[in-house]
């Protein structure tokens, strides 16, 4: 059976034939869907909410180094958070020159004897820029020839100075979370000859934007990932309930019922009710003797909080006044 053409198609082939033209085959073509490239050799460790936990800490902590660098230069400074990158090692490492200085930082968490080191890269610019204007000048100009630059004796023990009070406040920007201290451990002038990690080690790039006066540079904060892993965890178990346990309901039930049992509760002896008058006790005086209205072998109302739960008889233990049970008026 011949195809028949739809009125659209007669329409171009009549107008190609006026124009002296051919008729192109306007199929409709199917657009190609596009799939996002997954990276086997370098899976994702981290989901968005623990590095988002990251971004939080890191964001607190540009603020409080903000307010540090202001006071140490005395000068107008901001410093801000760029980005929060999960990589390989390897791409740190290949972005420095062999004669940039690491700061290498020991991490350890409160009641823990592992200490795991992170670096801490700063720009040999802003580094430079830091160090004049700490010494009252107006701040090095950029020029192109930092690449490679060699700090001085002189220069790296000032260096040491202000990196010393940027490491000082960075457990504050995790006291929110979790307890850790960090201290500086060495200032390693060739990076090339670190060995703490592997070049194909998972690591976590914090990067930092620091502004002094209109001249910017980068900070750069790199974290292992065996590090944020223990911390997540200890983040993850303080977010559970406390006492959950995984498992029968009837356990979980009896050990809150154990939490229960251990309260503290006030029980009050009662031994009963008696009327006078102002003028009476006004007059009492040691040795009078005030009538409870009540037989004396009569049971003594035994009180838990303000609520009557058991009936009991007076009498003494141990030289001590005691009230034995003798009914329970309510059910336990």
């Amino acid at each position: 059976m011949a195809e028949v053409l739809s009125q659209s198609q007669i329409d171009a082939l009549l107008a190609s034939v006026v124009a002296g033209g051919s008729v192109d085959d306007t199929q409709p073509k199917s657009e190609e869907k596009k799939y996002r490239n997954y990276d086997f050799y370098s899976p994702k460790k981290f989901t968005k909410d623990k590095l988002n936990i990251l971004k939080t800490s890191y964001e607190s902590y540009s603020r409080i180094a903000s307010s540090r660098i202001n006071s140490l230069l005395r000068i107008t400074s901001e410093v801000e958070l760029a980005t929060v990158e999960e990589e390989r090692y390897y791409e740190f490492s290949n972005a420095l020159a062999d004669t940039d200085t690491l700061t290498v930082i020991n991490a350890k968490f409160r009641g823990s004897e592992e200490v795991t080191p992170i670096y801490m890269h700063i720009s040999a610019p802003m580094m430079l820029n830091m160090i004049d204007r700490m010494l009252g000048g107006a701040g090095e100009e950029e020029r192109d020839s930092y690449s490679g630059y060699t700090y001085t004796d002189i220069e790296l023990s000032l260096y040491e100075n202000i990196v010393k009070h940027l490491v000082e406040i960075m457990g504050d920007a995790w006291s929110n979370y979790l307890e850790v201290e960090f201290e500086i451990n060495k200032f390693e002038t060739s990076n090339g000859l670190l060995q703490e990690m592997r070049t194909d080690e998972i690591v976590v790039i914090v990067v930092l934007k620091i502004d002094v006066s209109g001249s910017t540079g980068m900070m750069n904060i790199c974290i292992p990932a065996t590090l944020l892993s223990s911390m997540f965890t200890i983040i993850e178990g303080k977010k559970a309930p406390r006492g959950k346990l995984v498992g029968n309901e009837d356990k979980t039930t009896q050990q809150i019922f154990g939490f229960i049992k251990g309260s503290t509760l006030d029980v009050t002896a009662k031994i009963g009710d008696a009327s006078l008058s102002l003028k009476e006790v006004y007059n009492l005086k040691e040795g009078d003797i005030i009538n409870m209205i009540k037989p004396k072998n009569s049971d003594v109302d035994v009180f838990i909080d303000e609520n009557t739960w058991f009936k009991g008889r007076l009498g003494v233990h141990n030289k001590n006044i005691a009230v034995r049970i003798s009914d329970v008026c309510k059910k336990l």
